[in-house]
């Protein structure tokens, strides 16, 4: 799946965040917070959600997650203070507040069927269904 939001690109499958088609590195659990952000944008998400989805509910600290917050933020150009992506609501967690539209990725390498009989390739040949009967 890709995000599009801003200048940015989320590809989920390859795991890259890309700006203007140059990937911008993230440390996986980085990558991760971003990509839960955004899926679940249309509401707060709280810190006990971050930790459950992607550290499996195991101990996290407060500033290890701040940490993972501020990454992710710096990694879209955003800051703290500035908010501009990513809000954080006092007391009630964070939300992804960017207009993001979602688009399937196209399958690379794909094989088109060849419509056209050969014969209509060979010039001056017309394909048997074509020809006069004149």
């Amino acid at each position: 799946m890709l995000y599009l939001f801003d200048e940015f690109v989320l590809d989920t499958d390859r795991r890259e965040l890309r700006r203007d088609g140059r990937t911008i590195p993230l440390q996986p659990q980085v990558f991760d917070i971003l990509e839960y952000l955004i899926r679940h944008r249309t509401r707060v998400v709280t810190k006990d959600d971050l930790i459950g989805a992607i550290w499996g509910g195991r101990i996290v600290s407060e500033s290890a997650l701040t940490t993972r917050i501020n990454a992710a933020r710096t990694g879209i150009g955003a800051s703290g203070e500035a908010q501009r992506l990513i809000k954080t609501l006092p007391r009630k967690g964070v939300r992804f507040i960017g207009t993001v539209r979602e688009a399937a990725r196209e399958v690379e390498n794909a094989v088109v069927p060849l419509k056209t009989e050969i014969s209509t390739l060979v010039v001056g040949r017309t394909p048997p269904s074509r020809r006069s009967t004149r």
